[in-house]
């Protein structure tokens, strides 16, 4: 099982590796990145670097989970409804970064319509899950190693866990290397879970760990490119498909809330922006962080973008080794 996972990583990282290499050259002439005026001056060196590279990983991960489900034995219905989920809103994603990066439109997709076509796959994927899973509507808690019957209220649980890791992940892309470096330690955090910690509880949870494996493989491929100073960004498409992706896997592996722990600096940084908006509005105008998300706020402290990314990936590290302990 160990070995299959391995090959996984590897393989994905062989992928996006080439397909990275190949798509900066053309996505550098059709989708140089745009820099938002009120962001950091720092940042606008980075105008012009090629964005929508997410398209090499989410490639790579698929192609992988799909052959290793196929060659080494899954639950292949499950398979694909993670990768539906995880190519569907890498697609949002794609078309917001194409009106963005390609059409020159800044607002790209507007609010709603992002928001509508994310709920519709949400829905889309709790309605279909909660029919296929084995274990129906029920919640595991892992400190107690029991699970709860949410019933009806398991959907909408699904709908806005999707949505909010969806959109957390996208927040937290906005430095060079965080959210592929920080999704790398998570999707690495469950596909050993699956394995090691898992496969007596839930047999069935190899399907999942290639998943991520694959991503894992296919993040670390990215990072060779996306790695400070980046040559490429994933853009919308990589970010908005990691966040779906991890989401409809952890839910598949019945860890969804062991997301909350591991990926819980993606929740930091969501959260990072819903109190600043919050008491921004509130007190008309004071502000709780210096800017959001809160990587910002580290660098208008003085730290470099490399100390706060490598702080981050160190925090995620720590928030998977206490994961780990607690399944």
């Amino acid at each position: 099982m160990i070995i299959s996972l391995i090959a996984c990583i590897v393989i994905a990282f062989v992928i996006s590796v080439i397909i990275t290499k190949y798509e900066i050259p053309f996505l550098r002439r059709k989708a140089g990145q745009n820099i938002r005026e009120e962001g950091l001056k720092s940042h606008y060196s980075k105008a012009g670097t090629p964005s929508m590279g997410g398209i090499s990983f989410i490639i790579a991960a698929c192609v992988t989970s799909i052959g290793a489900c196929l060659i080494c034995g899954g639950d292949i219905v499950t398979m694909l409804l993670i990768n539906l989920v995880f190519v569907g809103f890498g697609l949002i994603g794609f078309f917001d970064d194409y009106l963005k990066v390609i059409k020159k439109q800044n607002e790209g997709l507007k609010a709603k319509q992002k928001f509508g076509l994310q709920m519709i796959i949400s829905i889309a994927f709790a309605i279909i899950f909660g029919h296929v899973s084995d274990f129906g509507t029920t919640l595991y808690i892992p400190i107690a190693n029991t699970f709860i019957d949410l019933g009806i209220i398991y959907y909408a649980f699904i709908v806005f866990a999707v949505l909010a890791m969806t959109n957390a992940v996208n927040l937290t892309d906005g430095l060079d290397g965080l959210a592929s470096g920080v999704t790398v330690l998570v999707s690495l955090f469950f596909a050993i879970a699956g394995v090691v910690v898992l496969s007596g509880t839930f047999p069935d949870s190899l399907t999942e760990s290639y998943f991520f494996a694959s991503v894992c493989g296919g993040c670390l491929g990215f990072l060779v490119f996306n790695k400070n100073p980046a040559r490429v960004f994933m853009g919308d498409t990589g970010s908005l498909a990691l966040g779906g992706g991890l989401a409809a896997a952890a839910i598949a592996m019945k860890l969804e809330l062991l997301l909350l722990v591991a990926g819980l600096l993606f929740v930091i940084e969501a959260l990072s922006v819903v109190l600043q908006v919050s008491y921004f509005k509130a007190t008309h105008g004071k502000r709780i962080f210096k800017m959001a998300p809160i990587h910002h706020h580290f660098e208008m402290c003085g730290f470099s973008e490399k100390q706060v990314v490598g702080g981050f990936w160190a925090f995620t590290l720590i928030c998977c080794i206490i994961a780990m302990f607690i399944i």
